[in-house]
C-alpha cells in the first residue's frame, strides 16, 4: 500500500515519562528512542498554551527533523474549561467563543515556529474541538469560528483545521467531554473548503456510544462525509482499570496479543476492531495511535518499546485492512494513507 513506509503519528505524550512532571533529560531520552523507529512518521503533540507543556524552546530543539506533526488543542481546552466553562468555539458566549478563536490563532502562529525550525511544512494538522459542553454551544457557533480560522488558508502554512470528535453530550450519561454530536460537527463545516475537516479517536467515540462494536459504523459515517482527514486508535474501558475509573479518556492501550504484551486487559480496543476501524476510515491523510502508560516510574524503554510494538501492529492492520478491501478497490474505495 501506498505510504505505509512513511509510518503512523504517535501521541506519544500520553506515555511519556515526563509529561506531568517535566524532566528534561528522560524527555530527551525518550525523543530519541522515538526518532529512532522506522514505524514513527510523527508526533500529536498537546497544546497547553505551548507546542510543549513545559518548554516550548526544548521542543523547537529536540523535535526529530525527519518528524512531522499533529497539534492537539484537548489538553489546555480541558485546562480552560476547568475555570471558564463558556470557552469554547462552539460557544454561545462571545467572549468564551473569541478567547478561544484567539487560542486557535496562537496555536496557528506556533504551526509556522515549529515549521521554520524543521526547515519544511512538518505540522500536518490542528486539532481543534467542539467544545463547550452542548448545553452550552451550538453548530452555528462552531461553523463562525471555523469560517473565521479559515479565512487565510496560507496563515496555517500548509496544515489542516480539523474538528477532533470528543463524545457528545448525551441525555442520562455523565460525558467526559460533552461536545457536539457529529453531525453538527460536520454540518458546522457546510460551505468551507476542503482543507477543514474531521478527525476521530477510537476511544473517545466508544465512551460516546458506550460500545467499542459500534465505532466502526461512525467512523463509516465520518469517511462517508468526504471530512474524515485523521485516525487516532486509543482505547477505552468500562471497568475500572490501572487508567483510572469507568469511560474514563486515559488512552488506553489495546488489549494484550501474544505480540502485545503491554495490553491493557480490559480495553475495549481489540485487535479486530483496530482492523475495522483502520478500514472503515477510508482514505485518511493521516493514522495514529495514542496508547498511555499508566505506572508514572517506569523508565523509558519500554515506553519506546510499547511504541514500537503498537506502530507495527497498526502497520499491520493496514495492510490487512488494504488486503480486505482487494476486488472491493475497483469500486472506489480507498486506502488509509500512512505518507504525508
Amino acid at each position: 500500500m501506498t505510504g505505509v513506509s512513511a509510518g503512523v503519528f504517535v501521541g506519544a505524550y500520553a506515555a511519556s515519562p515526563a509529561h506531568a512532571t517535566w524532566n528534561a533529560a528522560l524527555e530527551s531520552e525518550f525523543f530519541a528512542g522515538l526518532d529512532a523507529l522506522p514505524e514513527v512518521r510523527g508526533l500529536e503533540l498537546p497544546w497547553i498554551g505551548g507546542l510543549h507543556p513545559h518548554d516550548d524552546a526544548w521542543l523547537l530543539r529536540a523535535f526529530p527533523r525527519r518528524f512531522d506533526a499533529v497539534l492537539t488543542s484537548i489538553p489546555g481546552t480541558m485546562k480552560r474549561l476547568g475555570s471558564a466553562p463558556s470557552y469554547g468555539l462552539a460557544s454561545r458566549d462571545p467572549d468564551g467563543q473569541a478567547d478561544a478563536v484567539a487560542e486557535a490563532r496562537r496555536m496557528r502562529d506556533a504551526v509556522r515556529r515549529l515549521n521554520d525550525a524543521v526547515g519544511r511544512q512538518a505540522v500536518t494538522a490542528v486539532e481543534l474541538h467542539s467544545a463547550p459542553s452542548a448545553l452550552r454551544g451550538d453548530r452555528a457557533s462552531l461553523a463562525v469560528s471555523l469560517a473565521e480560522l479559515a479565512g487565510d488558508a496560507n496563515a496555517w502554512d500548509g496544515a489542516a483545521i480539523v474538528v477532533e470528535h470528543c463524545d457528545a453530550f448525551l441525555p442520562r450519561q455523565q460525558p467526559e467531554k460533552g461536545f457536539l454530536d457529529l453531525a453538527d460537527e460536520l454540518a458546522a463545516m457546510d460551505g468551507l473548503p476542503q482543507w477543514v475537516g474531521l478527525s476521530m479517536n477510537w476511544g473517545r467515540s466508544a465512551i460516546e456510544l458506550r460500545d467499542g462494536s459500534l465505532v466502526t459504523e461512525q467512523l463509516r459515517i465520518a469517511a462517508t462525509s468526504g471530512r474524515l482527514r485523521g485516525l487516532m486508535l486509543s482505547g477505552a474501558s468500562a471497568q475500572q482499570s490501572p487508567f483510572g475509573a469507568p469511560w474514563v479518556d486515559a488512552h488506553h492501550p489495546m488489549t494484550p496479543t501474544p505480540d502485545f504484551a503491554y495490553g491493557e486487559p480490559t480495553s475495549l480496543l481489540t485487535p479486530d476492531l483496530l482492523t475495522d476501524a483502520v478500514t472503515a476510515a477510508d482514505g485518511v491523510d493521516w493514522l495514529g495511535f495514542k496508547f498511555g502508560w499508566a505506572e508514572r516510574t517506569a523508565p523509558v524503554a519500554p515506553r519506546v518499546d510499547m511504541i514500537a510494538t503498537a506502530a507495527r501492529l497498526v502497520i499491520a492492520a493496514v495492510a490487512d485492512a488494504t488486503a480486505s478491501q482487494g476486488a472491493g478497490m475497483q469500486g472506489g474505495a480507498v486506502p488509509p494513507k500512512l505518507g504525508g
